[in-house]
């Protein structure tokens, strides 16, 4: 079964290598899919419930990311995303200072800029192209997750930080 990884591990701090066509072939997309899926399941923290997770969060230094909300009481549940070799090809000129976290920083808590809309290419499980707008929450996760593959964690971008227990520093 697939775990998260510690903050220290290596592949939080590096650039992720693409996923070949090979890989899609042998089992390797598949693999990883499935080692995301069982990890993110895992993440339940006092009743918070995880929404994404990328590769390397499981060790993995590949450039795929996985969308998919823990949270089945969610009003506004995220769509299921699976993106290998993403690209943000657009981003609004309009930023957010936006409240984050990570399942691979425990316990510490942030404020990031973020652009409000991105628009995202990546290839899906088969390896078929697909273009994606997002707004909001789901652009904010987007480029999130964009960050694990390039080895930046939220707090390499964090204006303010904070623990768990601590006042939030907004």
């Amino acid at each position: 079964m697939a775990k998260l990884v510690p903050e220290s591990h290596p592949a939080l701090h590096t650039i992720s290598e693409e996923i070949t066509a090979e890989e899609f072939s042998d089992g390797t997309v598949k693999k990883i899919l499935k080692g995301l899926r069982e990890a993110i399941k895992t993440y339940d923290v006092e009743g918070y419930s995880a929404v994404a997770i990328a590769a390397p969060q499981i060790g993995v230094a590949k450039r795929m990311f996985l969308i998919e909300d823990q949270n089945s009481d969610r009003e506004n549940a995220l769509p299921t995303i699976i993106a290998i070799n993403p690209h943000i090809t657009k981003y609004s000129k309009k930023t957010n200072e936006v409240g984050e976290g990570c399942l691979s920083v425990v316990d510490t808590y942030g404020v990031v800029t973020r652009h409000q809309n991105v628009t995202l290419e990546a290839l899906d499980e088969n390896g078929k192209l697909f273009t994606r707008g997002a707004g909001g929450l789901l652009a904010q996760i987007i480029q999130h997750e964009c960050d694990h593959l390039d080895g930046t964690l939220f707090v390499d971008r964090a204006e303010r930080t904070w623990q768990k227990g601590e006042e939030p520093l907004y």
